[in-house]
C-alpha cells in the first residue's frame, strides 16, 4: 500500500467552493484502479490549508493509472484552479499502525 499526501493551499474566501467540488471530484479518484481511501482534512490554524491523504494499492496506480487517465483530468479541471500554490505531493510506505 502506498499512501500519497498533500497540504493544499487553497485561496482565502474560496474554502467553501473548493469543498463543493471536492464533493463533486471525488468520484474521479474513487473510480481509478488501485484506489483504496481518500480523506481530506481541513486545517483549524490555517483553515484555508487542507490535507488530503489517498491510499493507493501501488505507487504507479497513482503516477501512472490516475495522472495518466481521463479522471486525472476531470479532477484537475474541478481542483486545481483553487490552489496558490500548487500543491506538493509526495508518497509514503506505511510502517506502523496501530
Amino acid at each position: 500500500m502506498i499512501v500519497e499526501s498533500a497540504l493544499l493551499p487553497v485561496i482565502p474566501g474560496k474554502e467553501e467552493e473548493f469543498e463543493a467540488a471536492l464533493e463533486e471530484a471525488k468520484s474521479y479518484i474513487s473510480a481509478s484502479k488501485g484506489f483504496v481511501s481518500l480523506e481530506v482534512s481541513r486545517g483549524v490554524e490555517s483553515p484555508s490549508t487542507y490535507l488530503m491523504v489517498v491510499k493507493w494499492e501501488t505507487l504507479e496506480d497513482h503516477t501512472e493509472g490516475f495522472r495518466g487517465s481521463e479522471l486525472f483530468e476531470k479532477w484537475r479541471a474541478a481542483l486545481h484552479h483553487f490552489y496558490d500554490p500548487k500543491p506538493v505531493v509526495e508518497h509514503y510506505r506505511p510502517v506502523v499502525s496501530v
